[in-house]
């Protein structure tokens, strides 16, 4: 009796340390690795909506036979979504071959373990053949002391058929948990080869892109007085529209002391020492302060004045795509967009100004607060000066220029007199 029931606890105690073994400390690493894997999937879906949408834009260049910087901000954009493309597939691929390598581990320790399980059942098995046949097990009850032993006796046999029962369900889910892994291994293989051709597929585009880029930047260099032109006459027009901005700010810095002064006289508490004084800013009411908050608030959150679109010219002062030696100044983002594209408000304010510029079109400035959102290259306005505009409101559509196939609105954001990048304000695309 007592070298039996010592033989069911080693057995028992076997048990527990194998279903110690089953449960993986990797279980967690799976979870995090489903999220990351569809955060993953999510990027890739947009990368490839940036490519078909430049693609489509480059289609549209090439209505015209000669070689523009349209043409040559698109490649580069693209050439980028293109890289940051391939470098999303190689995580995947790093994914993929750490789920390969963690499949075969677990494929490796459950053999081992159903290994293990099956000895052991064997063992129970012979056992169960030497000690319990009907005969033996009756002999072995009734041999009892009295009738609590005998209940206990039942009460081992019944108790080692049961765990006989657990160690056969055991092996055979161990056993099933091993097909499903190699099944899951083989997608996962199959998953590495598309993947593979995939990257090699989008690196063969990517050089065709750079060489495309390479030449457009050769023939590009052969007009460099051309060049020259455009770019002194963009800078000369977006110093008319930083002048025009500093005016209407100091326009209604005027207007805002007017009011003061007017209103001091009524109040009679003005004195004529307080009337010399210039006041550096405007005199914004409790409403326009707490619209000047909220627009603070949102900084990062806006959304974009066109649906689509990317940036076509950053912010503040870089090197000229062609021109070595050359630096160009901005002082907005200029977005490329589909021709016509509708220009919405990013924000709610009042239209200080509308007005037209030479090469920048129709411009449109509102204000929020002490914040001015500016829109130049518009074709079409719908607003009117004094109008209140609510957020995403359509003010305009963006200029089409037929000869370069090219619509491009410039945007930009000031705090004051101070010039904002409005990249930082907008929203992540």
């Amino acid at each position: 009796m007592i070298k039996r029931v010592n033989s069911f606890s080693k057995i028992t105690g076997v048990a527990w340390l194998l279903m110690i073994l089953f449960i993986s400390p990797v279980n967690h690493a799976f979870s995090q690795s489903a999220k990351d894997k569809d955060k993953l999937q999510r990027t890739k879906q947009k990368l490839e909506e940036e490519i078909r949408y430049t693609n489509d834009l480059l289609e549209k260049t090439k209505k015209n036979k000669e070689t523009s910087l349209n043409k040559l901000q698109i490649l580069s954009k693209q050439i980028k979504s293109r890289e940051a493309l391939i470098n999303a597939i190689n995580r995947e691929l790093n994914d993929v071959a750490i789920t390969m390598a963690v499949d075969s581990i677990q494929i490796n320790r459950m053999s081992k373990q159903v290994s293990v399980l099956k000895l052991e059942y064997a063992r129970m098995v012979s056992n169960a053949w030497r000690t319990m046949n009907g005969h033996n097990k009756l002999m072995f009850i009734f041999s009892a002391r009295d009738f609590n032993q005998a209940y206990q006796r039942l009460k081992y046999y019944q108790q080692y058929a049961s765990y006989r029962r657990h160690q056969l369900e055991k092996i055979e889910s161990t056993q099933k948990a091993i097909n499903e892994h190699r099944k899951n291994l083989e997608g996962v293989k199959t998953e590495k080869l598309s993947l593979v051709q995939s990257k090699q597929l989008e690196k063969q585009k990517l050089d065709r892109e750079k060489t495309e880029k390479a030449n457009a930047v050769k023939e590009l260099s052969t007009k460099e007085k051309k060049l020259l032109a455009t770019i002194k006459t963009k800078q000369q027009e977006a110093q008319k529209l930083e002048n025009a901005i500093e005016k209407l700010i100091a326009d209604e810095i005027r207007a805002s002391e007017e009011r003061t002064r007017k209103k001091e006289v009524k109040d009679k508490v003005a004195t004529t020492s307080k009337k010399a004084v210039a006041r550096p800013s405007i005199d914004f009411s409790a409403k326009e302060k707490e619209l000047s908050s909220t627009f603070s608030a949102n900084r990062g959150r806006l959304p974009w004045p066109c649906d689509r679109g990317f940036v076509s010219g950053s912010f503040g002062e870089h090197a000229h795509p062609v021109l070595e030696h050359v630096k160009v100044k901005n002082n907005g983002i200029d977005i490329l967009t589909d021709q016509g594209s509708a220009v919405k408000s990013v924000f709610g304010g009042k239209v200080s100004r509308v007005m037209s510029l030479s090469s920048l079109n129709n411009v449109v400035i509102i204000r929020h607060g002490e914040y001015l959102t500016v829109y130049s290259n518009l074709d079409e306005v719908s607003v009117r000066d004094g109008q209140e505009v609510s957020v995403r409101q359509v003010i305009g559509k963006v200029h089409a220029n037929s000869g370069e196939q090219k619509s491009e609105l410039h945007f930009e954001l000031w705090r004051g007199k101070v010039i904002q990048n409005p990249e930082e304000w907008l929203t992540g695309k």
